[in-house]
């Protein structure tokens, strides 16, 4: 028995391979660094779902289906009345997606990745007292993301910020939120309830709720010039630094370079304040090596969280919000993963190891 099912063997997958040694992310047979160079989200959502649903399909055709799909889910971002708007956007979210139908067809599979794409933005603007803003089928998904969030064209260089954004979270093997996705699966239950189950998972601070607190570190820390001592002050107190370590990777998470590199044309290009990039250099250097000193035989390096943080706040979503913006990118994966388990797997029944009390003899 391992508690956390710790290097347990729970699917055989073809959707993803993360490699913690090597510092590598394999999806469908591409690495990620060819993926963020030359495709889209849609490309990488066809790629994922191929084989997998009743329908063939390429690139073209997935981005002209998904972007139907976002003009039918919009209606139901008028179920956000005030009462649900009084919750955390991510819980108004779950609401909103429940109210889609639960059945393990393609069409289900287009609304619920259409759905957390239309209804983050939505939900965004009802909090600020403003209108939802329909979707644009004519423009690709990451683009209307941004324009329903703004209400503005967004530029060439936040687009393809945001692109890269979605294609590097869209699956990591088997993580919480996507097992949670299977075992739901493997019960034969819908799509939907797959996504609400990985969804659910996902919000917990511990799998998908940290990119938020780097921002704070940052603005705690103030000045590149004060970063060494901030740094050797919180661990001092014993203090976590987030956006460093990761559960599987003993290297640096290769999806924190991925999103660095999104980040340098929006810098370059004067949309993003140099001194936030700078601010963040920093701070990566001067907790790299007081890591280095302080846990010499700990493998620690920087993970996706710390550049998605700086990547978010530049497009302009709110931090407390990062975790639905990274449901609208890993929902691709999770129904993916639902679909092979419910294709391929058995229903899946772990069993435990009772460490109770035992009856007393009569």
């Amino acid at each position: 028995m391992k508690n956390g099912l710790e290097d347990v063997i729970a699917a055989e997958t073809q959707l993803s391979d993360v490699d913690g040694e090597a510092g590598r992310l394999i999806i469908r047979g591409v690495s990620l660094d060819h993926l963020v160079r030359d495709s889209s989200y849609e490309a990488v959502a066809a790629l994922l779902l191929d084989g997998l649903v009743e329908r063939s399909f390429d690139e073209a055709l997935l981005r002209e289906w998904l972007a139907s799909a976002r003009i039918r889910v919009f209606n139901h971002a008028a179920a956000a009345d005030a009462a649900l708007l009084a919750l955390p956007p991510v819980d108004v979210m779950r609401a909103l997606i429940a109210r889609l139908p639960d059945g393990d067809d393609f069409d289900t599979a287009l609304s619920l990745l259409a759905a957390p794409a239309v209804f983050l933005p939505a939900v965004l603007r009802l909090r600020r007292g403003e209108d939802p803003i329909a979707p644009d089928p004519s423009l690709s998904h990451a683009a209307d993301i941004l324009r329903m969030l703004t209400g503005e064209k967004p530029t060439l260089e936040q687009v393809a910020a945001l692109d890269t954004y979605l294609v590097t979270i869209s699956d990591h093997g088997l993580n919480a939120s996507t097992f949670a996705s299977r075992v739901i699966a493997s019960t034969k239950a819908g799509l939907t309830s797959s996504v609400l189950a990985a969804l659910s998972a996902l919000k917990g601070p511990l799998h998908g709720g940290a990119p938020g607190p780097v921002l704070d570190m940052l603005d705690a820390v103030g000045t590149p010039e004060n970063a060494d001592g901030w740094i050797r002050d919180a661990l001092d107190r014993g203090e976590r630094l987030m956006g460093f370590g990761h559960r599987i990777y003993r290297v640096r998470d290769p999806r924190a370079d991925a999103l660095k590199g999104a980040l340098a044309p929006l810098i370059a290009s004067g949309q993003v304040n140099g001194a936030r990039g700078a601010l963040a250099e920093a701070v990566e250097t001067a907790v790299l090596a007081a890591l280095t000193t302080r846990k010499p035989d700990r493998p620690l390096d920087v993970n996706v969280e710390f550049y998605t943080a700086l990547l978010l706040e530049a497009l302009g979503f709110p931090r407390e919000d990062f975790t639905g913006v990274f449901a609208i990118g890993r929902t691709v994966g999770w129904l993916a993963h639902a679909r092979e388990q419910a294709l391929e797997g058995r229903l899946i029944r772990p069993r435990s190891v009772y460490i109770g009390p035992l009856p007393t003899a009569a």
